[in-house]
């Protein structure tokens, strides 16, 4: 029986549960990353909590509505491609579930031990396992081909640098302070619940909205990638390309379809060229070995992919087929679901392909590598959109964690981790610097952990300020840091393997 526009009923309850954890994950992120925004402001008098957590939710908000896109859409680059591509499947499925309930669990775990630790390290994570087991299940796989590794690599690098980054600038940060401003109530800290002058108060607050605004434009994003995720795979006749794009949006990109056509057939061996000698080649060469062009580029994506001329021809036909479809619609919103689905798969596919030519120096000419890297950017127009209810329910679900979640968070960064009360030229300090590097990794489209970032800020001062840190707590917070790859890594995996086994049981294929 058909219900919900075409979904069976399976279907639909899988979908609205992959739904809900995707907005649990979003409000317990709030239990964590937002609660850092808000610390600082009220450990200092500045708001009062109430103020405090319904200010920084109404930033989130501002912030996740108005963000790129970019970093939602760079985790979902670390996904092993076979699963992105048929994520609608039984093995989506269970990799979108597995990905969920390894980082709820983690995160809620952490929390109520009061200990900040990283979403993004925690989906990170689950992702790694994911690709992992995928790897050992998957027939005619070598382990760990699953895995994005290079993505990995510069994620784990944004992730690894960004609390070294907090805690450097914020300490030297507040040395400056105190030799360029001579007002020696920024250095105090509070006495009762007097709030501090309006103009220290002022700049506190401003700080708190700085981090809570780039926290929703970056880490809010994850939630939203996940969400277009399982959008895609499960409804992907509506969620699959933007069908907003038409007129001269897709004048212009078959037009520099052409053009990066011209530089992909330049590459292509003689006896392969032309599209009828990708299914059945009648020149001295020999065809390519499968009729499918997609399977061809998918083998290249792994980590054991091997370039070679039947790439390149599989990367020719995959986007000349890519460019006839958008050239016969005037919106991308006129095409049927099936094809919708099809230009999805060969934008990722062509776009993926490109980008690890380009990480591979394969093609060394300055012009192409331009006219190629402006061709991916318009693929990305494509196919990664977020709708607005998608942004404002991840928004809310930020908000609404903070809001019940923060004081746990709260008391650790502004108790715990230094050993005298925190000051308000040190809270503005980590807080300006958390802002500015949360914002400067959402414009390269990488995640970084607000949690990171503020809580090593916050002990950066202090140690500038000579009032010392608590060795306890900074202890069971770095030896959190440290666990959460390997145990959400551990948990994925299980979890990604229990699923296919039980939604194979359920007749999910």
């Amino acid at each position: 029986m058909d219900a919900f526009g075409g979904l069976t009923a399976g279907a639909a309850v899988l979908l609205a549960l992959a739904l809900l954890l995707a907005l649990s994950f979003e409000f317990v992120n709030g239990f964590h990353d937002t609660a850092n925004a808000v610390a600082t402001v009220i450990y200092t008098k500045s708001l009062h909590p109430w103020q405090a957590v319904i200010w920084s939710g109404g930033w989130n908000l501002i912030g996740v509505l108005i963000s790129s896109g970019a970093v939602a859409y760079g985790i979902l680059a670390l996904l092993p491609v076979e699963l992105v591509l048929n994520v609608g499947s039984g093995a989506g499925f269970a990799m979108v579930f597995a990905l969920l309930v390894s980082a709820i669990i983690w995160n809620v775990g952490t929390w109520w031990f009061g200990l900040p630790a990283s979403s993004s390290h925690t989906l990170i994570g689950a992702i790694m396992g994911v690709g992992l087991a995928n790897s050992v299940l998957s027939p005619g796989h070598v382990f760990g081909e699953g895995v994005n590794w290079a993505k990995v690599t510069q994620t784990g690098q944004a992730l690894l640098f960004s609390p070294i980054i907090g805690f450097t600038i914020s300490a030297l940060l507040l040395l400056l302070a105190k030799w360029l401003v001579k007002r020696p109530e920024l250095f105090k800290a509070p006495v009762g619940d007097a709030p501090p002058a309006w103009w220290v108060r002022g700049l506190l607050v401003l700080t708190c909205t700085g981090v809570s605004f780039s926290h929703g434009s970056n880490d809010g994003q994850k939630g939203m990638g996940l969400i277009m995720l399982i959008l895609i795979g499960v409804v992907p006749g509506v969620f699959a390309v933007n069908p907003s794009l038409g007129g001269d949006a897709l004048a212009s990109f078959t037009s520099t379809s052409k053009a990066a056509q011209a530089i992909i057939d330049s590459h292509v061996p003689v006896g392969m060229r032309g599209a009828q000698s990708i299914v059945a080649s009648t020149s001295a060469t020999p065809p390519l070995s499968t009729a499918d062009p997609n399977s061809k580029l998918s083998a290249y994506l792994k980590a054991s992919g091997k370039l070679d001329g039947e790439t390149w021809a599989a990367l020719a036909a995959t986007n000349q087929q890519l460019e006839k479809t958008v050239a016969s619609v005037s919106s991308l919103g006129a095409l049927p679901g099936n094809a919708r689905k099809e230009l999805r798969s060969e934008a990722y596919l062509v776009g993926s392909s490109l980008a690890k030519l380009q990480t591979q120096h394969v093609i060394t000419d300055a012009n192409a590598n331009k006219q190629l890297s402006g061709y991916r950017k318009l693929l990305d127009h494509v196919t990664n959109f977020i709708p607005v209810w998608v942004k404002v329910a991840v928004a809310i679900c930020l908000g609404l964690g903070t809001m019940i979640g923060w004081k746990r968070i709260v008391v650790t960064v502004g108790e715990r981790i230094g050993k005298a009360h925190l000051t308000y030229a040190q809270g503005a300090s980590a807080e300006t610097v958390a802002w500015a590097t949360i914002q400067a990794a959402d414009i390269f489209g990488l995640p970084v952990s607000t949690t990171h970032v503020l809580s090593s800020g916050v002990a950066g001062t202090m140690a500038a300020n000579g009032s010392g840190v608590q060795g306890a707590t900074i202890r069971n917070i770095a030896l959190a840091w440290l666990l959460t790859l390997p145990v959400c890594v551990f948990l994925g995996s299980m979890l990604f393997a229990g699923g296919l086994l039980l939604l194979a049981k359920i007749g999910v294929h």
